[in-house]
């Protein structure tokens, strides 16, 4: 009785081997982690980039108007007191020349958090001061997206 005996190692068919090395399989296993690598982090610069120029656009560019037209109507911008909730209420100083609301709402920056709002402008040329915390959530510090 003959037994025939497999040995995969040793297998060839036509002179080509049939399995892969383990150092093979281990070397195409890390050049794919090191791509997915690559990807997360190329996605997370993409995400971070589109949130700071989201914010960029509110308070340089959407806010714009509003504040504008509050001003022309009431004679001047919410105070720090009011805050951006003046363009959507009206505050009880502005009487009966409110004519908003300015905005349809005051949405969360990029990260959640509420944009700032002070006036008289401390650092901005346009009389007050709208701003977002940036990503570290916290005013004042080097990440904040203003119009100044």
């Amino acid at each position: 009785m003959n037994i025939v005996q497999n040995d995969f190692s040793k297998a060839k068919i036509g002179g080509v081997r049939r399995a892969f090395t383990l150092m093979e399989v281990l070397l195409a296993i890390a050049m794919i982690s090191l791509l997915a690598f690559t990807v997360v982090i190329n996605l997370d610069k993409t995400m971070t980039s589109s949130q700071t120029k989201i914010a960029e656009t509110f308070v340089n560019g959407s806010l714009a108007t509003p504040m504008m037209s509050y001003k022309l109507a009431v004679g001047r911008y919410p105070t720090t007191e009011e805050g951006l909730n003046a363009l959507l209420n009206a505050p009880e100083s502005a009487g009966t020349r409110w004519k908003g609301p300015y905005v349809r709402a005051l949405p969360l920056d990029a990260w959640g958090n509420p944009y700032q709002y002070r006036c008289p402008a401390q650092n901005s040329k346009d009389g007050y001061d709208v701003w977002s915390m940036g990503p570290d959530g916290k005013t004042d510090t080097e990440d904040d997206i203003g119009n100044w």
